[in-house]
């Protein structure tokens, strides 16, 4: 699917409000609402927009504290991978996951409410799983910039 630079425009805004009416991305985009609406189910339709979300605060569901985690694994075949990965997704502390090339392994990104959730992640968890060789943490001293 080619994407032209109305579309672009079109994606630039939802992306920024994903709420918006379609005669307000109209508008913005400067289209008429129904070739906007059109270009929009085109987009969802080809997958290009994947869905739409509500960006919550976490503080308010106790997960205030996000700590980044580089893991190594000793092992190397695919069946100890797979249940890392899998072990690991379950975890509803885990937001993100992700398998790199080289060093480290996997990248995790964890939220929890505090300092004491995140050692009782840490050591109650993670640590004890059995392909885990390594782990380093790191917390945030400030986010500069985080696209939704």
């Amino acid at each position: 699917m080619s994407i032209d630079a109305v579309d672009r425009e079109i994606l630039f805004h939802l992306g920024q409000d994903g709420r918006l009416t379609n005669v307000e991305l109209a508008r913005r985009v400067g289209l008429t609402p129904p070739p906007c609406l059109r270009r929009v189910k085109r987009l969802e339709e080809a997958g290009v927009i994947t869905g739409y979300r509500a960006v919550i605060n976490p503080e308010a569901l106790d997960r205030g504290l996000e700590v980044l985690i580089d893991v190594e694994v000793s092992a190397t075949d695919r069946k100890t991978f797979e249940e890392f990965e899998g072990t690991v997704a379950s975890y509803e502390e885990v937001i993100e996951c992700r398998r790199m090339y080289g060093r480290p392994d996997y990248f995790l990104r964890i939220a929890v409410a505090d300092h004491a959730a995140y050692e009782a992640f840490l050591t109650g968890k993670l640590s004890g799983l059995p392909a885990v060789l390594r782990l380093e943490s790191h917390l945030t001293m400030k986010k500069i910039k985080e696209n939704g």
